[in-house]
């Protein structure tokens, strides 16, 4: 997708034997990024794990209407992408927009408390994914700006793999509050509370307004300082319409047909899970547990894969990622109840996430330029989202209409098509784009 140039750029300092210095391999602000968004995620997977359970066994909720409330989960934050991601670049403060997004989700997280059936339940958390969608566009680019081209795979797999560790954290974390309190549902919508408003504390005290910290030549500096005094007297915000005008970038097209196209057959993590356990006996007090082999899986393959990504092309990564998927999907399916099934199904799906939810934003910001990172990022971002809220209500559909064989054997056929159709929309257009 890029040709990485080694040499040293004009006014870059040197060592003492001649050679240029070599910028750190991840960059503070993705470091204090991982921080803040491995915190969030703590208090975001203690509630996600014990959700479905919550809502199904506690509240009665039928598979249909689950779909259809994780369908509405996700599909409000990919809608509100849009917004944070033209907010971010048009007041050029992605920082200011993030934080935003983090303190909604953390003011939602208490009311949880208060909310015991479903429609209270429904619009709290439709309200925080609304700050989910807000932070994410801009939290992306800033990542994406701290950092060179030829690293953003290995940036974005250092920053999923922190934000995996509050993954693997978060159901943990569930788990012993269910497993020693009386009131267990209650106390872990406390204790999510209370480390959601931990993550905009981090936030606002170790991220840095600005995307790239890292020092800035003389000559650029300068050029900098006119551009900045040019800025003052004609200030040029982002439109609507440039924001827009993205899609008539053929590679950042591709890219969005191709998320969308997959989101469609990506059923929800949910959904895999409650599949599982159904095929599998799992009891329901290890229900909370299985979102951890998941995210074990990815914190441990996150970088790998990122770097992989960087080295030999990010569409090979991306789709093989996919195949891993499928081979989940087809193991639910056929294979037999073995003790070890639980393990290689939740291990695919973790290899899934790390080949896939870092290379496909890092895929992205090779194509999108800086003044746009954020909203480009949003436009990719929500076409997958809405994908995946359509697949979440179709898959709680066939569910509900036809069993769980047939609808995940649709949902793999699916995605064995959409993975040949988008292995051909993104062919390489040179050597190196593999």
């Amino acid at each position: 997708m890029y040709l990485a140039d080694r040499s040293a750029p004009e006014g870059a300092k040197t060592a003492p034997d001649g050679g240029p210095v070599r910028a750190p391999a991840v960059a503070p602000t993705v470091l204090a990024l991982g921080a803040v968004s491995m915190i969030t995620d703590i208090s975001s997977e203690m509630v996600t794990a014990v959700l479905p359970l919550y809502l199904i066994a506690g509240l009665g909720l039928s598979p249909l209407g689950f779909g259809a409330l994780d369908g509405v989960y996700n599909g409000v934050s990919a809608l509100v992408q849009l917004t944070g991601g033209h907010l971010a670049d048009r007041v050029r403060n992605h920082k200011l927009i993030a934080g935003i997004g983090y303190g909604l989700s953390a003011l939602c997280k208490p009311l949880l408390l208060f909310a015991h059936s479903l429609g209270p339940i429904s619009v709290i958390l439709t309200l925080e994914r609304t700050g989910k969608g807000l932070r994410t566009a801009p939290r992306d680019a800033l990542i994406s700006l701290s950092t060179p081209p030829e690293l953003q795979g290995r940036a974005f797999g250092v920053h999923r793999a922190m934000d995996t560790t509050g993954a693997l954290l978060g159901p943990l974390a569930a788990f012993l509050i269910l497993s020693l309190t009386v009131d267990g549902y209650d106390a872990v919508f406390g204790v999510s509370a209370c480390v959601a408003v931990l993550g905009v504390v981090v936030l606002m005290l170790f991220v840095p307004s600005g995307g790239d910290p890292r020092p800035t030549p003389p000559a650029a500096a300068a050029k900098a300082t006119a551009a900045t005094a040019r800025d003052a007297d004609r200030p040029a915000p982002v439109r609507l319409r440039d924001a827009l005008g993205l899609l008539r970038l053929p590679r950042l097209r591709n890219l969005a047909i191709c998320a969308v196209l997959l989101g469609l057959t990506t059923v929800s993590d949910a959904f895999v899970y409650l599949l599982l356990q159904r095929r599998t006996g799992i009891g329901d007090q290890w229900f909370p547990l299985m979102p951890l082999g998941t995210a074990a899986v990815f914190l441990l393959l996150a970088v790998p894969a990122g770097a992989l990504a960087d080295r030999i092309g990010r569409r090979t990564v991306f789709l093989t990622g996919h195949a891993l998927l499928l081979a989940g999907y087809a193991l639910l399916l056929r294979a037999p109840a073995w003790p070890a099934l639980p393990f290689l199904v939740l291990a695919l799906h973790g290899m899934f996430y790390a080949a896939t939810d870092g290379v496909l934003p890092a895929a992205v910001a090779a194509t999108v330029p800086g003044e746009l990172r954020a909203t480009g990022m949003a436009l990719v971002g929500t076409g997958q989202a809405l994908a995946r809220f359509g697949c979440s209500l179709a898959f709680g559909a066939a569910w509900t209409l036809w069993g769980t064989g047939p609808a995940l054997a649709a949902a793999a056929a699916g995605l064995l098509c959409c993975a040949a159709v988008a292995g051909f929309v993104l062919r390489p257009a040179a050597p190196q784009d593999t």
